[in-house]
């Protein structure tokens, strides 16, 4: 009896970390302001990854840059075939240096699930603060909405797939170099939350993935890491999450919305519970999250456990941060009081970065989830300066 109680406490550990782990907040994100078309466009020969299939003129302080440009764009999803995405372009003031202005790309926090909702081309998308400060200090940015979120209804964005966020970020930063000649071959990739995961991804798979460019590094900051090894937990017999974590039903819907998609053959859907189900074929009608009424207990949404070895190396592939394999620096930025990717997860990155000599350096903060206190900002851009020199 005393083991099953023990079982069932771990259990309900193990759900509040993945509650805490998958609670994004959408504060650094800008509000979903694209409005989306009816359908993608036919991927024909043109459907080339990079290649720019549209662009439009932002006015000048679209977002504080100087110069914008929404660039629509080819690129691949979660499943490798062709797919149509959007992305935003944007200059600093001045004259650009010799060599062209300096490019990071950013990628973006969590925003929402659908089209019109990734907030960085849309004509009302604003300024946060950390392209602001990119904008400032004379770097030009490239920003993706990802797939599944900018203005084309491609289905089901593949949400915290490391795949596709890294392909729509460097297929942008090709599709931009396109039509901007002012733009430098060096770049940095660099991004809060989701984005902190997508700006690794990034970083690692740059080397392997589309024409060869000058990449110098990456920063995250408080990235989602090892959440796949948290779900491995989960089963029919979670109980309700905290009222404060009800947020996580919607993350834990999104990730297996968007890997049933990435990995048809590992069925996910045999994993769901009649209700489950419903809710996941939800995602990415709209922005939020499915709603799950308050006090409904997380297990069931599951008609069975997540840890299957088969489940459990599908969710592996689909979103695992890779903890070597790295070509340039990376910078994390971690704090202490994270309750979004709760501290001991990015503990765990770390001890698997030093483990693995990944050349990084760790600054960490005593703030709330994406919170920048002075020395995180000067290592920000110091690490920037050095890297883009």
């Amino acid at each position: 009896m005393r083991v099953a109680v023990s079982t069932r406490a771990a259990l309900a550990a193990a759900a509040a970390t993945l509650s805490l782990a998958l609670t994004a907040p959408l504060a650094d994100a800008a509000p979903p302001a694209l409005a989306p078309t009816a359908a993608a466009p036919a991927a024909t020969e043109s459907g080339t990854a990079g290649a720019v299939i549209d662009t439009q003129a932002r006015p000048d302080g679209w977002r504080g840059a100087a110069h914008g440009l929404a660039i629509d764009y080819w690129t691949r999803g979660a499943d490798g075939k062709p797919v149509p995405a959007s992305g935003g372009l944007l200059l600093p003031a001045g004259k650009a240096p010799a060599g062209g202005w300096p490019v990071v790309a950013y990628t973006h926090g969590t925003s929402g699930y659908g089209p019109g909702c990734g907030g960085q081309s849309g004509p009302d998308a604003k300024a946060d603060r950390f392209t602001s400060r990119l904008l400032a200090s004379g770097y030009a940015v490239v920003a993706p909405d990802y797939v599944g979120l900018g203005r084309f209804r491609t289905g089901v964005h593949p949400y915290l797939n490391n795949d596709s966020e890294g392909a729509a970020t460097i297929d942008l930063l090709h599709a931009a170099r396109s039509v901007e000649p002012s733009l430098a071959k060096k770049w940095v990739v660099a991004g809060p939350s989701q984005g902190g995961q997508a700006a690794l991804a990034t970083a690692h798979m740059q080397s392997r993935y589309g024409a060869p460019t000058d990449f110098r590094g990456a920063i995250a900051v408080d990235p989602e890491s090892d959440v796949e090894k948290v779900m491995a937990f989960l089963g029919p017999y979670v109980p309700p999450a905290p009222a404060v974590l009800e947020k996580a039903y919607g993350y834990l819907l999104a990730v297996l919305a968007g890997n049933r998609v990435a990995d048809p053959a590992v069925d996910v859907n045999s994993y769901l519970s009649p209700y489950g189900r419903s809710l996941v074929d939800k995602v990415g009608t709209g922005c939020p999250a499915p709603t799950v009424p308050a006090g409904t207990a997380l297990g069931s949404l599951l008609a069975k456990p997540l840890g299957s070895p088969a489940l459990r190396a599908s969710l592996d592939r689909y979103m695992s941060v890779p903890t070597s394999g790295y070509t340039r620096p990376t910078l994390l930025l971690f704090n202490a009081l994270d309750l979004t990717v709760p501290s001991p997860l990015h503990a765990k990155l770390e001890a698997d970065f030093v483990a693995n000599g990944v050349d990084h350096r760790t600054v960490l903060g005593t703030g709330s989830h994406t919170e920048m206190n002075a020395a995180q900002w000067a290592a920000w851009d110091e690490f920037l300066r050095t890297a883009l020199a």
